[in-house]
């Protein structure tokens, strides 16, 4: 026990990454105790979130487990410089070919899916009361993933709060798309290499497709991360350019 202690409080990341993987397992072992052995991620993300929750309760901190220092690792792992290389490798993955073989319904789905995602996300904050243009773009785009929220964020300098709602945003739709695609799959005709390039393209969050397609038909899973992964890129470039622009035209004097 002196060991491990040592390494997470001198190697930080090292021990991050044995957190996490402690959690995945947990995870899966508990969803193959139900028979649910492929909602592990989306069980993974609940209760990575509850911890985070019961740490920031009990240090009375903003960074959750990382203000514990047994556990400061969590700071960097889950940090912007890991989350951007995330996007680059995820981006540098994606071959434009593959694309083409959705056709114009995929690419035209990726278009659709970000637009949608931006505008529930932004009317949802406007009704709660947000004003500020910033804020208003940050929320949308978690709407769209809960790696476009805190990108666009950070690129127009929106508050630590606002962004961890952004990312919360994106969390739950990650989850829901998780639980809910297998029990819609035959209702919408998900059961085809085309279907699930569009459903990629429309929902967008990679971890929720994959893992929505992984219940449903596991061959089904490359497709949809194909159009997932333009969707998060396409995210990343018109969520704080574009979007934004256009708020600040409807809310001018915030």
């Amino acid at each position: 026990m002196g060991i491990i202690r040592d390494i997470f409080k001198d190697y930080g990341l090292v021990g991050a990454f044995g957190t996490v993987a402690l959690i995945m397992a947990v995870s899966y072992w508990f969803a193959n105790l139900i028979g649910q052995k492929r909602m592990g991620s989306a069980i993974a993300i609940v209760l990575s979130l509850g911890l985070a929750l019961v740490a920031g309760i009990f240090t009375g901190g903003r960074k959750g487990v990382s203000d514990i220092a047994l556990f400061s690792g969590m700071g960097l792992l889950g940090g912007s410089m890991l989350r951007d290389y995330a996007i680059i490798a995820t981006a540098f993955g994606v071959e434009l070919d593959k694309l083409k073989e959705a056709g114009v319904r995929g690419v035209a789905s990726i278009f659709i899916g970000v637009f949608f995602s931006f505008l529930v996300g932004a009317v949802i904050a406007i009704i709660f009361g947000q004003r500020d243009p910033i804020a208003i773009a940050t929320i949308g785009a978690g709407a769209v993933t809960f790696i476009v929220g805190p990108v666009t964020g950070t690129a127009l300098g929106a508050s630590s709060e606002v962004i961890a709602l952004a990312i919360a945003t994106g969390v739950v739709k990650s989850v829901v798309t998780i639980i809910a695609t297998p029990l819609i799959a035959k209702r919408i005709g998900l059961n085809n290499p085309s279907s699930a390039m569009v459903f990629g393209g429309l929902i967008g969050t990679t971890s929720g497709v994959a893992g929505g397609l992984a219940a449903t038909d596991p061959a089904l899973v490359p497709y949809g991360a194909i159009t997932a992964a333009f969707y998060t890129g396409l995210g990343c470039i018109l969520c704080p350019s574009v979007f934004y622009i256009v708020l600040r035209m409807i809310f001018p004097n915030v």
